[in-house]
Formats: C-alpha cells, structure tokens, sequence
C-alpha cells in the first residue's frame, strides 16, 4: 500500500514576494522556490515541510477564522514549542493569542500571516 510522505498547504496571498518574505523572516521558512516573474506561486520551505503561497490574484482572501471562529489555515506541531514561541517573539512575527496550554494536552500558540491567515502551533504535552 502506498504511504502518505508529507503534506503542503496552500494559502492564497495578495503579493507572494511579501509572503514569502514574511514567511522567511518572520516564520523561518527560508528555502523559497519561487514561480512566475513577477511570481505568481512560491514554495517555502523549513524543516522538511512545505507551505504553498499561490497568488489570489484579486480574489476574496477570507481566512479560516473568520468564517469559523478560532480555526486555523494550517496547523504545525513542533518538538520543542517554548523555544520557537521565544523565536518568533524576537523575529517580530505576529502573535495571534499567546503560549498555553491547552485542555487537550497542546501546549500551543497561534500566529498570523500578512493575509491573516492563522497558523496553530503546538506540541503534544500528553494523550
């Protein structure tokens, strides 16, 4: 049977260079291959993972949360949250609600693009 060996999402951006800046910057995903010139779609890459960053093109951007209440685009789970909450405070990414833990055993936190589009972050404290 064949096996599942990674997942990408795709977020749609009103400029993917600024996007992937921000991504790069802010978030870590430095490795960006980018589509187009002027670029119409970017891979950003970091730590084996993929995020998509595909050009709206004058299309409605409406993240997640703001059609269902405290959902995220994508969600990420990392082995050591404390350290990359203390990363992204001191890059200046935007903080979407602060470090805790969860009732579900996440000790997570939340940040935001520059389209709004909210990211989970968590790491697995118990089952």
């Amino acid at each position: 049977m064949p096996k599942l060996t990674g997942s990408a999402p795709v977020v749609l951006v009103r400029d993917v260079r600024a996007a992937a800046n921000y991504y790069a910057d802010k978030l870590g995903f430095k490795d960006c291959t980018f589509y187009g010139d002027p670029p119409y779609f970017c891979i950003a890459r970091r730590d084996g993972l993929a995020v998509m960053l595909a050009l709206a093109d004058g299309a409605d951007i409406k993240p997640y949360w703001q059609v269902v209440k405290g959902t995220w685009n994508f969600y990420l789970w990392v082995d050591d949250v404390d350290a990359l909450y203390a990363e992204y405070q001191a890059s200046g990414a935007i903080i979407d609600y602060e470090l805790s833990l969860k009732p579900y055993g996440v000790k997570e936190f939340g940040v935001r693009d520059l389209d709004g589009h909210d990211i989970g972050i968590g790491q697995i404290l118990r089952v």
